[in-house]
């Protein structure tokens, strides 16, 4: 193995795609990685400046090209220089509002199906108003 060659479990971890090292190989065996559209079988499978790798993690598609292969686990602004992401923007190809005639807010241009403010089925998780507005309709649907 050259210098310019890195197993791919270590260049996952070295680039902190993955927290440790054990996961970066389990990501590896699940199917989970490509190299250049070749699904990695093993974690032992070498990559090199140039490769193309597409990383299915926690529900996200990242499609990464490798720069150069790590020395170490450093810092995330060390981590960024191990690659460069081309992962598509994922509104690029929804529709705007507003493109189909559909004028709600004057006109305003983003993606059909985002809300303007922060919801339960947006973020996953209500935030502090929206927990208070909950309590308070509780409150008052028990005073029934």
């Amino acid at each position: 193995m050259t210098g310019l060659e890195q197993r791919i479990d270590k260049w996952l971890f070295f680039a902190r795609v993955v927290k440790s090292r054990s996961l970066a190989q389990k990501l590896a065996l699940s199917g989970s990685v490509r190299v250049n559209r070749e699904k990695v079988g093993h974690s032992a499978r070498i990559v090199r400046p140039g490769d193309v790798l597409t990383i299915s993690v926690q529900e996200r598609i990242r499609v990464l090209r490798v720069l150069a292969p790590g020395e170490r686990r450093g810092p995330a602004s060390e981590a960024a220089t191990l690659f460069e992401d081309l992962t598509p923007r994922p509104d690029t190809d929804l529709p705007l509002a507003g493109e189909d005639g559909d004028d709600d807010d004057a006109g305003a241009k983003r993606p059909v199906g985002f809300r303007l403010s922060p919801t339960i089925e947006v973020h996953g998780r209500p935030t502090k108003r929206e927990r208070r507005e909950a309590g308070r309709l509780l409150a008052t649907v028990g005073d029934d």
